[in-house]
């Protein structure tokens, strides 16, 4: 008899299809780009391009389904971005070496170590995000849908982890219930005057930090 836990990845998928749907509609509605990482979105596109081959390599067909979905929407937001004036040479540089990374890893180990380097590919992905969102003053146009489905897909990937007792899986949705959790909590939390968070100097778009303090609540997606 299949254990209900079985199906944990079928709602993993269903986090993962729309996860960057909030992202891009709260762009498009407020062109605020202020806490959002183009690298963070480049990344994340990159990656799951990679697990489409993986994937597909695998004959694992229904995968190809959220890995499909986040590719051609995290691509778009990072072609938004970069419309906006958000890419940088630096940060390109360091992508297209993990895209290197990421094909030498499979011309030299093979799928297991392809497979391995993905599993750590979230970590490499999320880091972007946290930095921008952190040195941003007022994250304003981080979408905090985007990143409670997140939180959704991994916490999902954590629990099969645990009941397959599988180590990547395990380290992958610890990885990012940790980001995601530290994503929301800067959105609802935006570090004010006085923060000990370096910040950026730019201007952002949004209420002050005096209107979170009065009660009013944090920019949602």
């Amino acid at each position: 008899m299949t254990d209900a836990l079985d199906y944990i990845p079928i709602a993993a998928a269903a986090f993962a299809i729309p996860e960057f749907l909030p992202q891009l509609r709260k762009l498009r509605a407020t062109r605020d780009t202020a806490g959002i990482s183009w690298s963070w979105a480049t990344l994340a596109s990159l990656n799951n391009a990679a697990w489409i081959a993986y994937f597909a390599l695998e004959h694992d067909w229904t995968a190809l389904v959220p890995s499909s979905s986040a590719t051609v929407l995290a691509g778009t937001l990072a072609l938004l971005l970069s419309i906006r004036g958000q890419a940088r040479l630096w940060p390109s540089v360091l992508i297209g070496t993990w895209a290197a990374m990421l094909v030498t890893a499979y011309l030299i180990l093979g799928r297991d170590g392809f497979g391995t380097l993905l599993t750590a590919a979230f970590a490499v992905q999320v880091a972007p995000s946290l930095w921008t969102a952190y040195r941003t003053t007022r994250p304003t146009g981080v979408s905090s849908g985007t990143w409670l489905l997140i939180l959704g897909e991994l916490s999902c990937w954590l629990t099969f982890g645990l009941y397959k007792s599988d180590p990547r899986l395990i380290a992958l949705g610890l990885t990012g219930v940790t980001a995601s959790a530290l994503m929301l909590a800067r959105i609802y939390r935006p570090a004010c005057r006085g923060s000990s968070w370096p910040s950026t100097r730019r201007r952002v778009r949004g209420p002050a930090c005096a209107s979170a303090a009065s009660g009013a609540g944090p920019p949602r997606g």
